[in-house]
């Protein structure tokens, strides 16, 4: 018996994901970019990330968006943030903000 799932994922960290998707919106329902940004920890908080997006430094799939723009799995999100930017395509959708090998995870 592995203690290991197929993806090489640690079962903790596994079980934290699932608890965070189950907090996560449910089937038709949207997250805004700046608040999976800051669940993701891009962010410390949800308001830089709607102060990133009001200033054009969060881009989704290319285009500038607002802080109340809704993310999808599949998306190519870019955040400029304190001298860096970083690209990442979201993986999972979350509302609340989880440890950072769950946050890994989720893009």
């Amino acid at each position: 018996m592995a203690t290991q799932n197929d993806q090489g994922v640690d079962p903790k960290i596994a079980a934290a994901v699932a608890a965070a998707e189950a907090a996560g919106p449910a089937a038709g329902e949207n997250v805004r970019i700046d608040s999976w940004i800051w669940a993701v920890r891009l962010v410390k908080t949800r308001s830089i990330g709607a102060t990133a997006c009001r200033g054009g430094h969060v881009r989704v799939n290319g285009e500038r968006v607002k802080p109340a723009h809704s993310v999808r799995v599949g998306d190519e999100v870019r955040l400029r943030h304190e001298g860096r930017e970083r690209i990442v395509v979201v993986k999972r959708l979350i509302r609340k903000r989880v440890g950072a090998p769950v946050a890994a995870q989720c893009y």
